[in-house]
């Protein structure tokens, strides 16, 4: 049986179907030629997927598909079934919120209202996956879930992903008995809270090196960016989303709790709670979740880094209690290192700007024979390389 015309499909893994299970999706093989489009039905939902069939399709087919209105139906089958393990489940959830994201994000695309509505509405499916997903992790072990998982070629993708477990996680711990409602808007606002960055152009988000004045006042413009793009157009969507809370996250997740930040310099509580934890997630990911082209600080030189910004950039209770989920890893050495100023926590970067704390009086950097250790950490093992 053929597909239906203007239909969209994705395309899904062989090993991640379950099997002797009825179907809760049309599976589908692609017959395209180069001029024309055609996917053809082989096994219709409600069929049992036997391990026979799924050996005979594996001789016969390059690849298996549903389509992009059944992706909620798959994505439900798979979280359900417990011979997955999570990894395998995060990385289809993270391929399923790059799909998304890319719709808006893609050059190719005109930014509209519909295509708006349209990825929002697959995100909320997406951060409600993940909430499946993460609610039984602590963050020091969703951390390493995270480290674990492939890495896309464009950065604000992964960031925003990896930003939105974290949100979802770091709610969690604040509302221990939040509904899921509740931490699907927390998710929300974190993975799209980079949506402004669609009128930055990609060589400047991409760059991992100095970015000059002008690249950076760029830059510093997304979040209005963000947020006039949510106004442009009527946005209708379902009960379920809380529009404003992401707004608010899009908007102000730059704010900084003392009101040094932008765009609007709010402060303290006048910064919306979402913001706050996306925020510390923000913080917390670009320091810590390694890239092709850098390495990354440990988790003891990350939180004393955040450290250095308590009740300046971050809220110090929400950063305390962040804090505390990291203790095990947590050592007395003192890290005499901060970030500068330009640091941007969502751009990727070959070497993060630290500059060594002046004032420090903490001589246990100090090597045996008393030379200065150069302010280059070697950013993966959280040893400092001697000069």
């Amino acid at each position: 049986m053929g597909a239906k015309r203007n239909q969209i499909y994705f395309s899904v893994s062989f090993d991640l179907l379950s099997v002797n299970e009825k179907l809760q999706f049309d599976l589908y093989i692609n017959s395209s030629t180069n001029s024309t489009a055609h996917f053809v039905r082989i096994l219709p939902k409600g069929e049992l997927l036997t391990q026979k069939d799924l050996s005979s399709f594996k001789r016969k087919y390059n690849q298996l598909y549903i389509s992009e209105s059944q992706r909620k139906n798959y994505m439900d089958s798979l979280m359900k079934n417990p011979h997955f393990d999570k990894v395998e489940k995060t990385d289809v959830v993270k391929k399923a919120a790059i799909e998304y994201l890319d719709k808006i994000f893609e050059s190719e695309h005109e930014f509209t209202t519909e295509v708006l509505v349209q990825t929002v509405e697959g995100c909320r499916d997406v951060v409600e996956n993940m909430i499946d997903v993460v609610e039984d992790y602590k963050l020091d072990g969703l951390q390493k879930l995270i480290g674990s998982l492939s890495f896309h070629d464009f950065y604000t993708y992964d960031h925003s992903i990896n930003v939105s477990m974290y949100c979802i996680a770091i709610f969690k711990l604040l509302h221990p008995h939040a509904s899921k409602k509740q931490m699907i808007s927390a998710g929300l606002g974190g993975l799209l809270h980079d949506l402004g960055k669609i009128k930055v152009p990609t060589e400047i988000l991409n760059n991992p090196g100095k970015l000059t004045d002008e690249q950076f006042s760029i830059i510093k413009q997304h979040p209005d960016f963000g947020l006039a793009l949510i106004n442009q157009g009527e946005v209708e969507l379902s009960s379920e989303i809380d529009l404003e809370s992401i707004k608010r996250v899009v908007y102000e997740h730059h704010e900084n709790w003392n009101g040094t930040g932008y765009p609007k310099g709010l402060k303290e509580e006048e910064i919306s709670e979402h913001s706050r934890i996306c925020a510390i997630a923000d913080f917390f990911d670009a320091i810590t979740t390694k890239r092709s082209y850098a390495d990354v600080l440990g988790i003891d030189e990350a939180i004393k880094v955040m450290e250095k910004t308590r009740g300046t950039k971050l809220d110090p209770k929400m950063f305390d209690i962040f804090a505390s989920q990291f203790k095990k890893q947590i050592t007395k050495t003192p890290f005499p290192f901060q970030m500068k100023e330009d640091f941007d926590s969502e751009k990727p970067y070959k070497e993060f700007p630290l500059e060594e704390i002046k004032d420090s009086m903490d001589v246990s950097f100090r090597d045996k024979n008393n030379k200065e250790r150069s302010s280059k950490v070697n950013l993966f093992g959280g040893k400092k390389k001697a000069s």
